[in-house]
């Protein structure tokens, strides 16, 4: 494996943007590729409040902070971006389509050793033709990425163990832990785990047995939970869950696995949490 120096992260949504400030802080050279120059404005002015707030914290130096962005570069160019990449993560939406897409560009625009990492929690990543297999793999992050310390490597048949240990590296490199699955399976670990409870929580609701806010309670009090799954669902992103549902209805065909009728009628409002100011709570700017 040649080594890394460069990282691409495309997509600079509320996942891609964390992702490659841990690349930076990391000590890799980060670009971070958006076709949307508003998105990568966005970006910027996010990552330069949140070191900020790190740097208040002591949990990294003035210094630090400084040669972190120094490393870090923005662009609209995805052709230039991955043509320089020694490792590409992808994050941009969950649609098995616009990730194909986006694969089939990175394979034939990265150097021939690249790594083409998807940050995906639920498309595997022997669905993203390229003709590369064996330099490709899933990377998944969890949300907020700058403060869950975790990453999900998940190997298809085809993935080589060079590749696999390469994401665990960088995934390491970024401070983060890594969990190495070696069989492919959509949601893998951690989602699979919480989609069982997020879906009893709405069906629990849609049922009329609960209120929302009184699940959230239960959870929290009861179980532990630092916070409820409506809340979760609202900081994720109600939409992020609504597209992995989707695509797990897609591959299974079992009606079990269809998004409920509430998180569809919310998707259909635009109430996608947080990111809107509303969703399952109502949220000010």
């Amino acid at each position: 494996m040649n080594e890394i120096n460069t990282i691409t992260v495309v997509g600079a949504g509320q996942m891609g943007h964390q992702i490659a400030m841990l690349g930076a802080l990391g000590g890799y050279r980060t670009i971070l590729c958006d076709i949307e120059k508003n998105n990568l404005e966005k970006a910027g002015a996010t990552l330069e409040q949140l070191m900020n707030g790190w740097v208040r914290k002591q949990k990294i130096s003035e210094q630090e902070k400084k040669e972190a962005f120094e490393r870090l570069s923005f662009t609209e160019d995805l052709q230039a971006a991955a043509k320089q990449a020694d490792f590409v993560i992808e994050a941009v939406v969950e649609k098995l389509e616009v990730k194909q897409e986006v694969f089939s560009r990175l394979d034939e625009w990265a150097p021939e050793h690249a790594v083409l990492a998807t940050n995906s929690s639920t498309i595997v990543n022997s669905l993203l033709f390229t003709n590369r297999p064996d330099r490709v793999v899933n990377m998944h992050f969890f949300y907020p990425p700058l403060v869950m310390d975790c990453v999900e490597v998940v190997m298809s048949d085809a993935t080589s163990e060079e590749t696999a240990q390469a994401a665990m590296t960088v995934s390491r490199r970024m401070n983060r832990t890594a969990v190495l699955l070696r069989k492919e399976i959509s949601g893998f670990v951690a989602n699979r785990i919480l989609g069982a409870l997020q879906k009893e929580a709405v069906h629990l609701y849609e049922e009329g047995i609960a209120d929302y806010k009184d699940i959230d309670t239960i959870v929290k009090k009861a179980l532990r939970h630092p916070i409820g799954p409506f809340e979760l669902m609202d900081l994720s992103g109600i939409d992020v869950g609504y597209f992995v549902q989707q695509q797990r209805f897609r591959e299974t065909g079992d009606p079990e696995d269809k998004p409920a009728a509430c998180i569809e009628e919310k998707v259909k409002q635009g109430h996608l949490g947080r990111k809107t100011g509303q969703g399952w709570y109502t949220y000010s700017s």
